[in-house]
């Protein structure tokens, strides 16, 4: 039995309709690099900081980078809703990212330097001066411009997402457990 044409077209059709957008495997590669890159990076982490000054926190950091990287390096494991994903990554980075400027330290140093650094759990904004005297070094660094450490900020966005990424595979756990 012959093809007629217009099952050739129906056929075509249906190919193009389920065929990736052209730019699909590139956001699968950047997917792939960034988990694989941040599964390095999370385990490092925490092989470096175990006798860090905060080993708690630490652990945390590197667990939370490393799940996430599994999650962006096994998609096939378990289907994300896209929408609510990203929009619970993007407003978990942010969000995240600004509940951490609540988070503040003060130190004096050395020949009096005092530093003031925002940001949880990686501090990227500061500012700071060096004087004298320790008071003259606190009122010239609450008179000084905030200064952004853009890798910080960078890490900071990161790890938030991840905990949003990691909440929405539990809610889509959670959801299928109770279907």
């Amino acid at each position: 039995m012959a093809d007629t044409p217009q099952a050739d077209e129906t056929r075509i059709d249906d190919e193009t309709a389920h065929a990736d957008p052209w730019w699909a495997p590139v956001l699968r590669l950047l997917r792939f690099l960034l988990g694989a890159v941040t599964l390095v990076g999370g385990l490092t982490w925490i092989l470096v900081n175990l006798t860090g000054p905060n080993p708690f926190l630490d652990l945390l950091v590197g667990v939370v980078l490393s799940a996430g990287a599994l999650v962006l390096l096994m998609p096939h494991r378990i289907r994300l809703p896209r929408m609510a994903t990203t929009v619970t990554v993007a407003g978990a980075a942010l969000a995240g990212t600004v509940a951490g400027l609540f988070a503040s330290t003060a130190q004096i140093c050395c020949a009096y330097a005092y530093v003031i650094d925002r940001g949880w759990p990686f501090s990227w904004a500061g500012r700071g001066a060096v004087a004298e005297d320790p008071d003259t070094a606190y009122r010239l660094a609450q008179d000084a411009d905030w200064q952004i450490n853009v890798i910080s900020l960078t890490g900071n966005l990161l790890l938030w997402a991840y905990v949003g990424l990691l909440l929405v595979v539990v809610a889509v756990l959670v959801r299928r457990d109770r279907e």
